[in-house]
């Protein structure tokens, strides 16, 4: 009786699965691609769209043996083929169509296929003018690719749309180091911040944000590093820094306290450089706040980046209305 203890004694101990940290790392930026590069963001782009436009284009860009196929199947053609229509309205679903073709960002963007320039698209949702007067080639090229995959895949469902995106996205997650992971979470909250501030652009690159608010000065929301995300006002021609904001994707809790620190030391040299306000954005599930405070004094507010990614949940709405009100516009419901 006493062998049998101690055998499962020891082999109870040699038992150690690896933590869930990673996994709801993914979590975060899988919340974000629905918004930017799966169906679900396709969706919403079609239901702005111009049935009539839409029709004329599928007529100009999709294969006639492909259009009958997914029709028998009951397919929208825009769920498989992009149109230039739908490119414009979401720059970012290039991301839907290259996952759904399983092609790999290293691979799609790579010298030799010529689509490097629609990587900022797919990245940040942007389209500069030469970008985008490739458009209808890029809808072109790819609809030659994608009608060889729907002839090849026999009866293609709708669940087959859902799902063979994200054979290439967890791929791409997994070969992604915590540095990688934390970029892309810090580019995400980006592309979440421009969906607040769209209505009042004036002018956008990839990583930068210019806006015309209410009492017609300029402000500009940047891409960075230290802080991750700035903004910053134009008054009388002279440049105010408005809000610095720090953006910590990670999830493991033994390992909070660091990434609060980290928050805390960017902020730091943010307010040697004039900042007034600090905002960090971090996994806040299962936290108290006084935890998080007292790892970084000099955050004024705190943001649950899950929230913030999701679009959804009290945090995005915390941050949209302080969003608002720094840059100096109203508040667009929705």
């Amino acid at each position: 009786m006493k062998k049998k203890t101690a055998a499962k004694s020891i082999g109870a101990a040699t038992l150690r699965p690896p933590g869930a940290a990673r996994q709801v790392r993914f979590h975060q930026l899988l919340v974000a691609a629905r918004k930017q590069w799966f169906i679900d963001a396709l969706s919403e782009a079609l239901s702005k769209a111009e049935p009539e436009t839409l029709k004329r284009q599928a007529l100009e860009y999709i294969p006639p043996n492909a259009q009958k196929l997914l029709a028998a199947a009951g397919l929208r053609d825009e769920y498989v083929f992009p149109l230039p229509a739908v490119i414009e309205l979401r720059p970012s679903l290039v991301g839907y169509y290259r996952l759904l073709l399983g092609a790999p960002q290293k691979s799609f963007y790579c010298g030799s296929t010529g689509l490097g320039r629609f990587k900022a698209a797919e990245e940040t949702g942007t389209l500069s003018s030469k970008t985008a007067a490739l458009v209808p080639e890029f809808c072109r090229s790819m609809s030659l690719e994608l009608a060889e995959m729907v002839q090849q895949i026999p009866k293609i469902t709708e669940r087959d749309l859902k799902e063979l995106p994200l054979l290439t996205f967890g791929s791409q997650l997994q070969g992604s180091n915590n540095t990688q992971i934390g970029k892309t979470a810090m580019k995400e909250v980006f592309v979440a911040v421009k969906e607040i501030v769209g209505k009042y652009i004036i002018e956008e690159t990839g990583a930068r944000l210019t806006l015309r608010n209410s009492a017609k000065r300029k402000v500009f929301i940047s891409l960075s590093h230290d802080p991750d995300l700035c903004i910053q006002e134009q008054v009388e021609g002279r440049i105010h820094h408005r809000v610095a904001i720090e953006v910590k994707g990670g999830t493991d809790f033994s390992n909070v306290h660091n990434r609060a620190g980290e928050a805390e030391k960017s902020h730091q040299k943010a307010k040697r450089s004039g900042f007034p306000e600090f905002w960090t954005i971090i996994a806040k599930k299962g936290l108290e706040a006084f935890r998080l405070s007292a790892e970084s004094p000099t955050t004024n507010h705190w943001f649950d980046v899950t929230d913030v990614l999701a679009r959804s949940g009290e945090d995005w709405k915390r941050l949209r209305e302080r969003v608002a009100s720094i840059c100096g516009i109203p508040l667009v419901r929705g």
